[in-house]
């Protein structure tokens, strides 16, 4: 089988985000016995949260590596291709590694439903959490896995890690979590373990107290970002600095909202045992993409996958602070499950110039829908996120132009970007 193929086959089993899709851990649990419970004897660091999720986790695993530790890291969803949800040592995994992890699950699923022990074969994200277990329990000495969505009944809570994060908690994904603050962190906070330590970034007051409840309940010891003694903040359009209990670190992901997750990442570090200098290494080159990620410049052009209230207020909160004396440019696109107007009223009065588009997938908003909900006195609409991409290169060169309102716009956006970029430094060395 081949990577393509086994990329096809993955596509045609559906998301948990589909009408009718079972949430629930049995399944899991049952193809995870299969296999020889890969989520057992293996060292985890397991992290749920509205926003800054994918950042802290990526700063926890660079960390880890500076260390010398063989580390994995499961993220979701993906930017261009499936095997980057599954690194290894900072890379992705390869095709051949895809493959195999793939196979493997596969067969063990076949072998299942043929004896009538599964109802149906597990979802995409349910399959490939189980190839990334498979892949790390032969590859890594300790892993990072992200939540994919929520936390109690999400596919990756078959581990028993050594440490939890959770990471600021919003509104997202409502009709799948709940309508509140309240019942949305307490799903975020079914990742909690008895006697398991767990890591609490800054929250709001109401769903800080329902995981703290959580972890009394459960008897972890909670560790809690605001109890840091932080300092000597300095935020620049490239990155941040500051001390936290006296130390220097510098944080090369850009926003300011990316000071609290490398708070979150130093105290998981910290509990692990890491050392200050190698905790300074990770930070200070940490990559994370689709997020303040500058792809071209004159115009600059920057990918942001702010798709909530909260990623879009960091968005804002960015253009204000850095982009204030320039022409500013919004291509945005959207799902149609997401909050497209508390979104757009935050993003859409700072851009300058406004394009709406849509990312090839059948959930994308079309623009006019967009536009019907949210207003902008200078909206331009294309179909397609290569037609925005030929706009937005039209830009003045003193512009900044961001590409946000979904991850799928700015996967799309990005592969073809850097599919322009490749071609542009061939030709210029021909």
């Amino acid at each position: 089988m081949s990577y393509r193929d086994s990329v096809h086959y993955l596509y045609s089993l559906g998301n948990e985000l589909k009408v009718g899709a079972k949430l629930g851990l049995e399944r899991m649990q049952t193809l995870l016995t299969a296999l020889g419970n890969p989520e057992r004897g293996q060292r985890f660091v397991h992290v749920a949260g509205t926003n800054g999720k994918g950042s802290t986790c990526a700063m926890i695993a660079n960390t880890l590596h500076h260390a010398r530790f063989r580390t994995g890291l499961y993220t979701s969803p993906h930017l261009i291709e499936p095997a980057e949800r599954i690194q290894i040592d900072g890379r992705a995994a390869t095709e051949g590694e895809f493959v195999q992890a793939f196979q493997t699950v596969h067969r063990a699923v076949e072998a299942l439903m043929e004896n009538e022990q599964l109802d149906a074969h597990p979802s995409y994200f349910e399959t490939v959490t189980a190839m990334a277990l498979v892949t790390f329990r032969e590859k890594c000495d300790i892993s990072i896995i992200e939540v994919g969505l929520g936390g109690r009944l999400d596919a990756t809570n078959v581990v028993t890690p050594e440490l939890c994060v959770i990471t600021p908690v919003a509104f997202d994904h409502e009709s799948f979590l709940g309508n509140t603050l309240k019942a949305i962190a307490s799903e975020k906070a079914g990742i909690l373990k008895p006697g398991v330590p767990v890591v609490l970034s800054k929250q709001l007051p109401e769903t800080g107290a329902v995981v703290s409840e959580r972890a009394h309940e459960l008897n972890c010891e909670i560790i809690r970002a605001s109890d840091l003694n932080v300092s000597n903040i300095n935020v620049a359009a490239d990155g941040s600095t500051f001390a936290a209990d006296g130390v220097i670190y510098r944080c090369a992901l850009r926003g300011r909202h990316q000071v609290d997750n490398a708070l979150s990442a130093i105290l998981a570090c910290r509990h692990l045992g890491i050392d200050t200098s190698a905790i300074q290494a990770g930070l200070n080159d940490v990559n994370w993409p689709g997020r303040l990620e500058f792809v071209s410049r004159e115009p600059d052009l920057v990918l942001d996958g702010a798709h909530n209230p909260a990623g879009a207020a960091a968005l804002a909160t960015y253009i204000r602070e850095f982009c204030a004396d320039r022409p500013v440019w919004l291509v945005y696109g959207a799902m149609r499950d997401k909050a497209i107007e508390e979104v757009t009223n935050q993003l859409f009065p700072l851009a300058d110039r406004l394009i709406v588009t849509a990312p090839n997938i059948p959930r994308a908003l079309r623009p006019e829908a967009i536009l019907s909900i949210a207003n902008h006195p200078n909206p331009v609409i294309t179909q397609t996120i290569a037609e925005a991409i030929e706009l937005a290169r039209a830009a003045p060169r003193e512009a900044i132009v961001f590409f946000a309102g979904s991850l799928f716009v700015v996967g799309e956006a990005r592969a073809l970007l850097i599919s322009e970029n490749a071609c542009s430094h061939t030709m210029g060395a021909s």
